[in-house]
């Protein structure tokens, strides 16, 4: 899909952790410029990630990205502030701060109903975020007390620890699909929730602004892991962060993949310059057409 990106507005949407945010630490400063840049000329960074809506809430603040829109836990959620609100259909004056949330996937109290039935009735072995002590979690994520209790408060989705082999992860894939449950794994831990993933939240994005401005957005794409492979096949312009992982990333898209040399956020902002290099710097006038679609 080649646009004209001097009449074209752009979305960025990014994985956090191992992509924006460093594996480890968290960190995001390496970052810090081109945020600042993106900002400044109109361009929507989109939170597009595994973590929560109670995670995001005060990290969008951190970050400067409070205006625009996040998909949490993989797909299963959508939050979307006021400029992205149909004015009759999602308007709702008790909502805090104005942000209302989609929630397209299942409910997690039936996903984790089903996880029990299956563990018990397949003999498998893992265990469940919800499962974990806060001590555990916390050893396991470098997150703090408060952090790794927001990292529990699922809406949609379930994050599981292995600890089984790779036949008895088929078996519990396979059954999982019978149940209308897709298995998707992240940096650290696999996923389950219903039948969508980021890829399908972000089209949902993007048909979303088109309705609401009248003009359809290119889109860029940053992640880092497997899932954020249907992130990377549903944007214009995808970009694959190098991971610390160690898991493989197969991106089939028709369009040229950038891969970026160094991980986290010092990789995120190297996708991002080659992309501003390859299609902002392409033509004249960008900055005055990127802030026009602000408005």
């Amino acid at each position: 899909m080649t646009q004209s990106v001097s009449h074209t507005p752009w979305l960025v949407f990014t994985d956090l952790d191992g992509t924006l945010l460093d594996h480890d630490s968290y960190t995001w400063q390496p970052a810090a410029a081109w945020l600042e840049r993106l900002a400044e000329v109109g361009v929507a960074v989109i939170p597009t990630t595994s973590k929560t809506r109670e995670e995001l809430l005060a990290l969008r603040v951190e970050l400067g990205l409070q205006a625009t829109p996040f998909i949490a836990e993989n797909g299963a959620v959508i939050g979307l502030p006021a400029r992205w609100q149909h004015a009759r259909l999602d308007r709702d004056p008790a909502a805090p701060d104005g942000l209302i949330v989609k929630t397209p996937s299942l409910d997690i109290g039936f996903i984790r109903r089903r996880l029990e039935v299956l563990r018990e009735r397949l003999g498998v072995r893992f265990r469940s975020m919800a499962e974990l002590s806060l001590d555990t979690l916390c050893e396991l994520t470098s997150l703090s007390a408060d952090k790794a209790r927001q990292a529990q408060a699922r809406e949609g989705s379930e994050p599981l620890l292995w600890d089984d082999d790779e036949s008895a992860l088929e078996r519990f894939r396979h059954a999982l699909e019978s149940d209308g449950l897709r298995l998707t794994r992240g940096g650290r831990f696999w996923h389950v929730m219903g039948a969508v993933d980021k890829g399908q939240s972000v089209r949902w994005l993007i048909d979303r602004y088109a309705a609401l401005r009248g003009t359809r957005p290119a889109s860029v794409g940053l992640g880092d892991g497997p899932n954020d492979i249907s992130l990377l096949e549903a944007v214009d312009h995808p970009i694959l962060v190098r991971g610390k992982h160690g898991a493989t990333v197969n991106v089939a898209t028709e369009v040229p993949l950038f891969r970026t040399r160094q991980p986290g956020p010092e990789g995120w902002a190297e996708g991002i310059a080659d992309w501003w290099q390859t299609c902002m710097d392409a033509t004249s006038g960008d900055k005055a057409s990127q802030e026009g679609t602000s408005r």
